[in-house]
């Protein structure tokens, strides 16, 4: 937190640092401080400051506006003492909540743990109620009151034999890093393989397991992509009640239900995606009113008609909250009759679509806008390529709208742009795969012309009706909205710390905006360290997530925007479109406090499902690329030293996006870390391996259980 003179800033008024004092208790409610902490918090350091400070804090204690525990902490007079969330583990083995309500601090986000015996029967995974109990600023301790969901928490490891007993070894960050199991619960398994397992807890000897299923022999790629789906609890197959109520629906839309909506099936619309993309959420269509106008329109398939509130589809949906691509196929979050089927916008049937019209001047100004419950009928199924090769030579199907929507995608673009929009441009890993499934080559996808024209258009489209929804303000009807925080102060100070190890400078006086991040990418852009600075940036950003309060999106610089464009994958984006159809059609929602209530668990569910999407999708690539290298031990490679700590260097071979590590006990030296600089320093040689640096590296080892590749420099 940057701290500022107080001089300066209201010239030391006893009552101006009241006021201070108590606006930064009430934004961190469940924090409490010792005087000295909390002063030094503030900036208050001099001895004359301090003596003010005392002041001011003696003052809002009279008046009962902070709140003094037994040990002389002060906290606000809201202090918040109990908390929601779930249990986790960290890697040290602390048993912690993480707590749902981001306002239970703005300044300070604080790491809520267990105390010793706190945890009663609740499990890691549960959703649980705690009861604050003592610590300070940014570490508290709680005790579990109240066991609120139950989750039947399965964990996936190794088998390994100690002597006479049995562990599973796990690789769950949320979890130990081993589970005790008795050899009557092994269920025949063996020390080698891979199983699923039940956590079972018992408050006096703690955590052990039994075996629900074997899954093979650990390392075997086909096992490790089986787990993956199983550590993250996703399942493939629907239950038969959910398939039932799918294959009940017709796909023959009424004369009645056509004659309810806007008619756009002789319009020209069509769809652009993956080649290997079997669900069509989204179709584009682009027409000139005059010389000075042009209609956009976005027209997303209606899934809220076919998944209707209350249903056993929308409880599988609302459970699962997301699809997820693996690399060995995609689990979905409807069932095929609708994903791939009714609700696909497939080329030249009619399909149900909720369309978002907009008059857009050339110059990329929106002057209107309408919502349309909508019938098209796809004119053409274009691949992403397809359409790449139509903007490049101006031949093609539709090539004259093609290239107006690649005229007008490039205007939006320079607008977002301009109000400081952050481009991330990071390749991806594709994998060719032979009859076996196994790999034999991968690919580096890079963004072409065609990904951005669609998406600058979904951009525009999930803007517009958060916007619509989101400008009344405090006014404003229930709604969910796609929000994006600011980054944290200390995660922008390690990343200009990193990115000035190659000559870049990142101006950072506690607080950084959109403008100069958009700056230092546009730097790196084409330089051998480019998708390293991408991704580290990246990661340095605060996690996109759901909300029903909205706070904006930092990265896309937009004040409004939610998830419109995808309801056949997310589950958010379903919710969107019945409130909006609610709101449009004047239909009036009896239990505003219970919409309220639904979009709170459906922000946080689809949140944690996204993330647990994410870590599923990145651990799936990881097995194909350790698989793939498998083929290549021996083998040399150019690659880029993309991390650098005391143990050795992670190096990123280019063309593979295959990240490995070249230990320190395979280097020609004793090469120690230089801490804070991301240097290797050998001790004799003094030679020195840094960030960025280009080397050349040869494939030592692979470990397919752990999904580990070794290096040594050649």
């Amino acid at each position: 937190m940057k701290k500022t003179s107080r001089k300066t800033k209201h010239g030391g008024k006893v009552e101006d640092i009241g006021k201070e004092i108590e606006a930064f208790l009430k934004r961190n409610p469940l924090a409490s401080f010792k005087k000295r902490q909390l002063a030094k918090m503030l900036g208050y350091t001099s001895e004359h400051e301090y003596a003010r400070f005392k002041q001011a804090l003696r003052q809002l204690e009279g008046k009962g506006e902070v709140q003094l525990s037994g040990r002389r902490k002060f906290g606000s007079s809201e202090r918040i003492e109990t908390a929601v969330g779930r249990i986790s583990f960290d890697k040290g083995g602390n048993v912690l909540l993480n707590a749902e309500d981001s306002s239970l601090g703005e300044d300070i986000k604080p790491q809520i743990v267990i105390s010793p015996g706190g945890l009663g029967d609740a499990k890691p995974g549960d959703r649980v109620a705690v009861k604050i109990g003592g610590g300070s600023g940014k570490v508290l301790v709680a005790k579990v009151t109240e066991v609120l969901e139950r989750e039947e928490k399965m964990i996936v490891g190794n088998v390994e034999r100690v002597g006479s007993s049995y562990k599973i070894i796990l690789r769950d960050r949320d979890l130990p890093s081993s589970i005790d199991i008795s050899k009557k619960k092994l269920k025949g398994a063996e020390a080698g393989d891979k199983v699923v397992a039940r956590l079972l807890v018992d408050k006096y000897s703690g955590f052990s397991a039994e075996v629900v299923t074997v899954l093979g022999e650990a390392g075997d790629p086909n096992v490790e992509l089986q787990s993956i789906a199983a550590q993250f609890n996703l399942r493939k197959d629907f239950p038969h009640e959910v398939i039932g109520e799918a294959e009940s629906i017709t796909e023959e839309i009424s004369s009645k239900e056509i004659a309810s909506r806007l008619d756009l099936r002789d319009e020209l619309i069509f769809t652009i995606d993956p080649e290997d993309a079997r669900d069509f959420d989204d179709a584009v269509s682009l027409k000139k009113i005059s010389d000075d106008l042009l209609e956009l329109g976005v027209h997303i398939a209606d899934v809220s008609h076919y998944v209707r509130e209350g249903s056993v589809l929308d409880a599988e949906a609302y459970k699962r909250g997301t699809s997820v691509y693996l690399t060995s196929g995609v689990i979905p979050m409807l069932p095929h009759k609708l994903s791939n089927e009714i609700c696909s916008l497939n080329p030249n049937v009619d399909r149900l679509t909720y369309s978002v019209i907009m008059n857009i001047r050339p110059t990329g100004a929106v002057v209107d806008y309408k919502f349309a419950k909508s019938v098209i009928r796809s004119k053409r199924r274009f691949t992403y390529e397809e359409v790449q090769k139509i903007v490049e030579t101006g031949e093609g199907d539709h090539a004259a709208t093609v290239l107006e929507m690649n005229k007008l995608a490039k205007t939006l673009a320079k607008i977002r742009s301009r109000a400081g929009s952050i481009d991330f441009d990071l390749p991806e890993a594709k994998f060719v795969l032979d009859e076996l499934g196994r790999p034999v080559e991968i690919i580096k996808k890079m963004r072409l012309d065609s990904h951005r024209l669609v998406e600058e258009f979904m951009l525009l489209a999930n803007k517009t009706v958060a916007m619509h929804i989101g400008k009344h303000g405090v006014k404003a009807k229930p709604f969910l909205y796609r929000i994006h925080d600011l980054p944290d102060p200390d995660r922008i100070r390690e990343l200009a710390v990193f990115v000035s190890h190659f000559g870049y400078n990142l101006n950072y006086d506690g607080t950084v905006g959109q403008k100069q991040l958009q700056r230092l990418l546009q730097s790196v852009e084409g330089k051998p360290e480019e998708y390293l600075i991408n991704d580290i940036m990246l990661r340095s950003m605060a996690k996109a997530i759901y909300s029903e309060k909205n706070i904006g999106h930092f990265g896309l610089a937009f004040k409004y925007y939610t998830h419109f464009t995808s309801p056949i994958r997310r589950y958010p984006d379903l919710i969107v479109h019945r409130l909006l159809h609610a709101y449009e059609s004047g239909k009036e929602l009896p239990d505003l406090r219970g919409v309220k209530k639904m979009l709170v668990d459906v922000c946080r569910l689809s949140s944690e499902a996204e993330r647990h999407a994410v870590e599923a999708e990145r651990e799936s690539v990881k097995v194909k690329q350790t698989q793939f290298m498998m083929d290549h031990v021996g083998d040399e490679f150019e690659g880029t030293v993309a991390g650098v700590t005391s143990f050795g260097m992670f190096v990123e071979v280019d063309d593979l996006l295959v990240e490995g590590l070249v230990h320190v006990r395979e280097m020609d030296d004793y090469y120690t870390f230089v801490q804070g600089q991301f240097q290797l320093k050998g001790r004799r040689s003094g030679k020195v391996y840094q960030l960025g640096d280009r080397v050349r590296v040869k494939v030592l080892r692979v470990n397919m259980e752990r999904h580990e590749i070794d290096f040594a420099l050649c």
